[in-house]
């Protein structure tokens, strides 16, 4: 069964302003496997779960027609909101019900999103859209994140740790998904020729706010937060005032170097 955790419109809001778009060792990776497969030039791309469409608009720098769905429609209206180029649109449906016919999608993709959707069904209906020959590329970011900021790096990214730890008890079961580094989602793929990758790591330039809202737009954040807004709130204010303090800087606009390794699975349809 698949798990919506992203319908509001405030989460959609900061989700939209705090996510970053795929990093560029990630965007490497799945374009020079497409190059190898010769699925290039890719006439449909459909990105599900595309939440604000961070991937989606990277996709449409590379292809012809890009599409991403999402089943909150939220998120597909601050999707919309953003600016993107002509070539993309994006449809509000679920993951297991593509409303696009039989073999006619030439690049199916997923980003930090999958592990919400009801796997076996997905994979199932994957199948059908793909054309013979068609790729899927199917990534999320890990847990395993840091951060970089001149000789204060170890103890920065303690800080953080100690404050995604707390944020990420109140995960859902299916980030057990993640933390195995899509292994169910790599076995269930039905396509012989696949593979999958666990060591991309990707450096994405950022602020110390805009670390804290990334935390923010965590779906643990928002259970934690629902439970007890004044701990939530007052949990991020401190992380942040801890963060500038352990940088000897006030400003939270200051840029740091916030560092996330990826999964990636790959596969190719048969032709």
């Amino acid at each position: 069964m698949a798990t919506q955790m992203f319908e509001g419109r405030g989460h959609a809001a900061v989700y939209q302003k705090y996510r970053f778009e795929p990093g560029e060792e990630l965007q490497q990776t799945i374009l020079t496997y497409l190059k190898e497969k010769g699925a290039n030039p890719a006439e449909l791309v459909v990105d599900v779960g595309c939440g604000t469409g961070q991937g989606t608009r990277f996709l449409a720098e590379h292809f012809k027609k890009v599409v991403g769905t999402d089943i909150s429609e939220a998120q597909i209206q601050e999707a919309k909101d953003a600016p993107s180029l002509p070539n993309v649109s994006y449809l509000v449906c679920p993951a297991e019900e593509l409303p696009f016919e039989d073999a006619s999608v030439d690049l199916l993709t997923s980003f930090t999103a999958a592990h919400w959707f009801d796997i076996k069904k997905f994979m199932k209906e994957a199948n059908r859209v793909m054309k013979p020959g068609g790729c899927v590329a199917i990534s999320t970011y890990t847990v395993d994140m840091s951060l970089r900021y001149g000789n204060c790096s170890e103890k920065l990214t303690k800080v953080f740790r100690e404050t995604w730890d707390l944020i990420l008890k109140y995960s859902h079961d299916r980030l057990k998904i993640v933390l195995e580094d899509y292994k169910e989602i790599f076995e269930a793929l039905p396509f012989p020729d696949k593979k999958r990758i666990t060591n991309i790591f990707d450096k994405i330039p950022m602020t110390v706010a805009g670390v804290v809202g990334y935390m923010e737009s965590a779906s643990p954040y928002q259970v934690f937060m629902k439970k007890d807004p004044k701990a939530a709130a007052s949990l991020l204010q401190e992380t942040e005032k801890r963060m500038l303090e352990t940088m000897g800087v006030s400003s939270p606009e200051t840029p740091v170097e916030f560092w996330v390794r990826h999964v990636c699975v790959l596969g190719c349809k048969g032709r």
